[in-house]
């Protein structure tokens, strides 16, 4: 695999551990307010070849014993499942973040994974606006997450006019029954739609009230505001 970003330590990307992040190009997705959008299309390098990221992390793994694979969207790449064992049989603990538009890819990378975040953008109907209609394959991807042994959260960057008191009632229909959900706080800076670094964020109150209306479908709820 080829990696358009390396982060090598991060305090907030794995729960409880330092991580180094490994970020892919190209995304399944069009979200206008996504901050990593020089990722999503056209991104042609500087790349990190899989072979130096490897030698790092080593070098690094008696500090950083984790490793979160970001994007864009991992699960994309059909190396992804290969790396992913790799890292494994290193001994690293590895965390996947995906937006869960490829549920059987998810699958066949769950053997080597410690923990997953699926992100839940907004209800289903609003999928369409970021770029996909086919919902059928996030709900599969809820289940696959939800019914496996893994550590996992589903998370939501709140983002207004996609996230509202009724968005959030859905999307806790969506994931009923998980174990844990996070909301994210949305900041505005170098979106994919410049239109959405004008957007003002919600105040930590009314994200507080969004986990009240999300508390009644899963046994957790958890801020990053």
């Amino acid at each position: 695999m080829r990696f358009a970003g390396f982060q090598k330590t991060s305090l907030i990307d794995y729960p409880d551990r330092v991580a180094s992040v490994l970020f892919t190009a190209g995304c399944n997705l069009r979200c206008p307010y996504c901050h990593n959008g020089e990722l999503v299309q056209g991104y042609t390098g500087p790349f990190h070849e899989e072979e130096d990221i490897l030698e790092d992390l080593l070098v690094r793994k008696r500090y950083v014993d984790s490793v979160v694979v970001s994007g864009g969207e991992p699960t994309l790449d059909p190396g992804l499942p290969a790396f992913l064992e790799m890292l494994r049989g290193h001994e690293f603990n590895v965390k996947l973040d995906t937006n869960g538009l490829k549920p059987d890819a998810l699958r066949e990378c769950m053997p080597f994974l410690d923990y997953i975040a699926m992100d839940i953008k907004t209800s289903l109907e609003n999928y369409t606006s970021l770029g996909t209609e086919d919902t059928a394959l996030i709900l599969k991807s809820i289940n696959i997450i939800k019914e496996c042994e893994l550590d996992y959260e589903f998370r939501c960057t709140a983002v207004p006019g996609f996230v509202e008191t009724e968005t959030v009632q859905k999307m806790g229909e969506m994931v009923r029954g998980a174990k844990k959900f996070v909301f994210q706080q949305y900041k505005p800076e170098k979106t994919l739609d410049p239109e959405y670094n004008e957007v003002k964020a919600y105040s930590e109150e009314r994200i507080q009230e969004f986990a009240r209306v999300m508390d009644d479908f899963v046994d957790k709820v958890v801020l990053r505001v």
